[in-house]
This record gives C-alpha cells, sequence and structure tokens, in this order.
C-alpha cells in the first residue's frame, strides 16, 4: 500500500503484536519497539514516517520521546496511545504537535485515521524540506553582489533604484539581474520572490530591511538637518543686521536663477 514505515513504541508486547499485526495487514512497513532507548539508538532513514508512541514507558516516557525529537529537529508526526491518559498530558502532547491521542482500548479505525493523517503531514514535510534545500543550494550559487541585488528586486525595487542602493549603474544591474534569474532557474520574478520569501522564512536570509530603511533615510535626515542649520544661520545674521539698523530684503539676483537677500542701508552711519 504504501512504502512509509511506522514506528510502534511500547513497553507493552501484547500492544504492540496487535498494532503491527493490524497495520501490516494494509501493507504498512512497521518497525517495533519495546522503549524509546530502544528507537534512539538507530538513525531514522529518509522517506515519510510517524509514530504510535505509548505516553508511559519505565525509562522514558511518550512525552520526554517527543522533546527529544524535537529538539534534534525530527519532525515526525506522533499518534500517541495510553490508557491512563490524563487532560495534562493530553493538551501538553497536543500543544507540541501530537496528531492525535487514543485511549486504550481504541478502535482500528481511529488508529488508521491518525496514522492517514500523520503521513500526509510527513509527506508534505519532506516536500517542503526538498524544496528548500533546493532553494537554498541555488542561491548559494549566487556570487555576493548576485544576492545583494536578488533581495532587492524580491523586494521590488527597480533597476535604477538597486543600482542607486549598491552604488552601480542601472545597466549593470540590469545584467546582474538576468543572471540572477537564470542562476535560480526561475521563469519570472514572481518564482524568485516566493524562494527568497521561503529562505527568509526558514531564516536562510536574514530580514534586513529595518537596517536598510535606516540607511535609506539618512541622506534625507542629513539634508533636513543641512536646512535647519543654514535657518538658524540666516535668522541669526537678519537680528544682527536689524538691530545694526540693516533691513534684509527678498530680491532677483540678476546673475543667477536663484533668490538672494539684498542690503539696504537705511540708518547705516
Amino acid at each position: 500500500m504504501t512504502n512509509a514505515i511506522v514506528y510502534v513504541i511500547d513497553d507493552d508486547p501484547h500492544m504492540v503484536r496487535a498494532v503491527s499485526r493490524l497495520l501490516r495487514s494494509y501493507e504498512y512497513c512497521v518497525q517495533t519497539y519495546a522503549s524509546p532507548t530502544e528507537f534512539l539508538r538507530h538513525p531514522l532513514p529518509p522517506g515519510p514516517a510517524c509514530l504510535v508512541l505509548d505516553l508511559r514507558m519505565p525509562d522514558i516516557s511518550g512525552l520526554d520521546l517527543q522533546r527529544i525529537l524535537a529538539q534534534e529537529g525530527q519532525s515526525l508526526p506522533i499518534v500517541f496511545m495510553s490508557g491512563q491518559a490524563d487532560i495534562v498530558s493530553t493538551v501538553r502532547a497536543m500543544k507540541e504537535g501530537a496528531i492525535d491521542f487514543l485511549t486504550k482500548p481504541f478502535d482500528d479505525r481511529q488508529l488508521l485515521a491518525a496514522i492517514q493523517i500523520a503521513l500526509a503531514r510527513s509527506r508534505t514535510a519532506q516536500a517542503e524540506r526538498a524544496l528548500l534545500n533546493r532553494d537554498r543550494e541555488a542561491f548559494e550559487k549566487l556570487t555576493p553582489r548576485e544576492r545583494q541585488v536578488c533581495v532587492r528586486i524580491a523586494r521590488g525595487l527597480l533597476n535604477k533604484q538597486v543600482g542607486f542602493e549598491l552604488g552601480t549603474t542601472e545597466k549593470t544591474v540590469k545584467a546582474q539581474r538576468a543572471r540572477v534569474i537564470k542562476k535560480l532557474a526561475a521563469n519570472s520574478l514572481a518564482d524568485v520572490v516566493r524562494l527568497v520569501e521561503r529562505l527568509r522564512t526558514a531564516g536562510i536570509i536574514p530580514s534586513t530591511e529595518t537596517a536598510e530603511a535606516a540607511a535609506a533615510s539618512s541622506g534625507p535626515r542629513l539634508e533636513a538637518s543641512r536646512t535647519a542649520s543654514f535657518g538658524c544661520a540666516f535668522d541669526k545674521t537678519a537680528r544682527i543686521r536689524s538691530e545694526r539698523g540693516v533691513s534684509m530684503e527678498p530680491i532677483a539676483n540678476p546673475g543667477a536663477d536663484v533668490v538672494g537677500p539684498k542690503c539696504t542701508e537705511s540708518a547705516y552711519r
């Protein structure tokens, strides 16, 4: 029926035998373990898989194994089963991502339905990981400058804007943009945007919009500061001349296209 693996962990040999017999009758590949410690000794092979896990066991509990797998980055969907379940354990298991929590004795259809959901989630997670690995490998083939261009065109910047930020010409950015699209095997700019967003969501590309926005706004802030300084200096000059009886009248400068102040001596001796 499927090449997926269902791992069954329970210290009750009768339960292990019954569950494995049921799953094998539906052509699942089943591997059984008497304890989480035994399970952890074996590396997990690639491919879709899920875990049918008893809650209470002597050495390591099911909840502890769930936490260990999460810390190791193993996204293995878990179906819990227990004859001594309590609300606290059930809520904790579900919050940590368990597919279902079955109370012994449970109906065969409940277990089969939960396993189908778990394996579907495993296949989806594996496909997403494979796509992310391809995205990472493609992005790492770009030169440092091409990566800078890539993240900026993904933000929607035009070639001219990218060139302004990077201190290069629009023609150069256009050529770099074409190489980026070719190396990423993208059919359109939308494909580049989606690739960058996947890498950014996974934390592979750090979000730098805040720093870039600060750098971009430093120019306007500097210009505003210069304008304010000039205004203060002009006001000070006007005040001094007023005290000395010199008026300030704006006139057009015949020798230029700007408007400047003209000093007229009304009471200057």
